[in-house]
């Protein structure tokens, strides 16, 4: 029954979507078209570049942070074997909502509150984290071995005590594993930012798309590329080390 359920989900969205491969195969010609004006990319940015990297870096880095501490608290009211139902389920609920809400968004909404600049970008980034985060961090806490936990109990430990002994031993490497994975998807959509002006590289993309600088644009997405290839190298040797 499920196969025949996701085989015509498969359809109905193939037939929905107008997919037509064929008529890709034959825009080939127009795609070559429009990658050759990005050659040779044009380096005369790499001011700009530079710049724009360490915004969009710095945003990514900031806006992470400020989401792994909130969804931190957040995530722990939300697991269900530690808090009663009155409490982790409005609380996933608030969590499923935030993470709802598309980041472009948020970053609109904000650059409408506070101005233009990387500020919005740093505070979208931070919301939009949380709902993502939040949910990591039930799940680790609600995936903690309950023998470790009764055997602290046993000892006539605290609540406290309990909690820093046989829970958060258990629940940090992970934490930080998931906010390491979150850090390398904040910095890709810190690039895109800058469509509504939310700072970071995105701005300078818009901006050089605008004018049919696409030789600028190449330059710009060959050090996107670059930096995110690197955050991710260092964010799995980092994961691999804490895990």
């Amino acid at each position: 029954m499920a196969t025949i359920v996701g085989l015509a989900a498969l359809a109905l969205s193939w037939q929905g979507t107008e997919f037509q491969p064929l008529q890709l195969v034959g825009s080939l010609p127009r795609i070559a078209e429009f990658l050759g004006r990005m050659v040779p990319p044009n380096w005369s940015v790499w001011e700009v570049v530079a710049r724009a990297s360490l915004e969009t870096l710095e945003i990514a880095v900031l806006g992470t942070f400020i989401g792994l501490v909130a969804s931190f608290p957040l995530g722990f009211l939300a697991a269900s074997n530690l808090t009663p139902g009155w409490i982790h389920h409005p609380t996933k609920v608030g969590l499923s909502l935030v993470r709802s809400v598309p980041l472009i968004l948020l970053a609109l909404l904000f650059v409408v509150a506070v101005g233009l600049g990387p500020f919005p970008g740093v505070l979208a980034i931070a919301f939009h984290s949380v709902g993502m985060l939040g949910k990591f961090c039930a799940e680790a806490f609600e995936n903690t071995d309950p023998h470790i936990v009764e055997t602290i109990q046993g000892t006539g430990a605290s609540r406290t005590q309990i909690l820093r002994f046989a829970i958060l031993p258990q629940v940090i490497p992970q934490i930080i594993s998931f906010a390491l994975y979150r850090l390398e998807l904040n910095i890709r959509d810190a690039t895109i930012l800058g469509l509504v002006g939310a700072g970071g590289i995105g701005y300078y993309i818009t901006l050089y798309i605008r004018g049919f600088q696409y030789d600028k644009v190449a330059a710009l997405c060959l050090i996107i590329f670059a930096m995110v290839l690197a955050v991710d190298l260092i964010a799995f040797l980092l994961r691999k080390r804490v895990g």
